[in-house]
């Protein structure tokens, strides 16, 4: 981002990372919201993986919201704009219903979700270091 930041002539407004429970680099979020760039949260479901969790589940659960919705609730409470991926109408309507706050003690919980290490059929995505088949 140094680079771009140095050699650009218009700085970039958006940075889009990939960013969910179980996959939040802290650091480039900082660094990237210290530059006065939003922070675009990329597949903040990790491709359908944090359905697999059952402590997500729990704490969804808990909040009496889907997992979605809890996954996308804790990004916008990280400051980050959500980005997910559906084409199902009913999903959108329900991934915009996060009018509720998770608590301090259920963030540092789902910042320290145990990283997935395979996203299934998206693990070939360059993003994971995958390779364009």
């Amino acid at each position: 981002m140094d680079n771009i930041l140095y050699h650009c002539n218009v700085k970039p407004i958006v940075n889009q990372i990939l960013a969910h429970i179980s996959n939040t680099p802290f650091d480039l979020i900082a660094y990237t919201q210290e530059q006065g760039i939003l922070v675009e949260a990329y597949s903040p479901i990790a491709h359908g993986e944090l359905f697999k969790n059952e402590e997500v589940a729990a704490i969804a659960e808990k909040y009496d919201v889907s997992i979605p919705q809890l996954s996308i609730r804790y990004t916008l409470q990280l400051g980050l704009l959500p980005l997910p991926k559906t084409a199902n109408p009913e999903h959108m309507k329900n991934n915009a219903d996060v009018d509720f706050t998770i608590s301090d003690e259920d963030m540092e919980f789902l910042k320290n979700v145990e990283r997935i290490k395979d996203y299934g059929d998206a693990s070939d995505m360059p993003v994971f270091g995958g390779r364009l088949k």
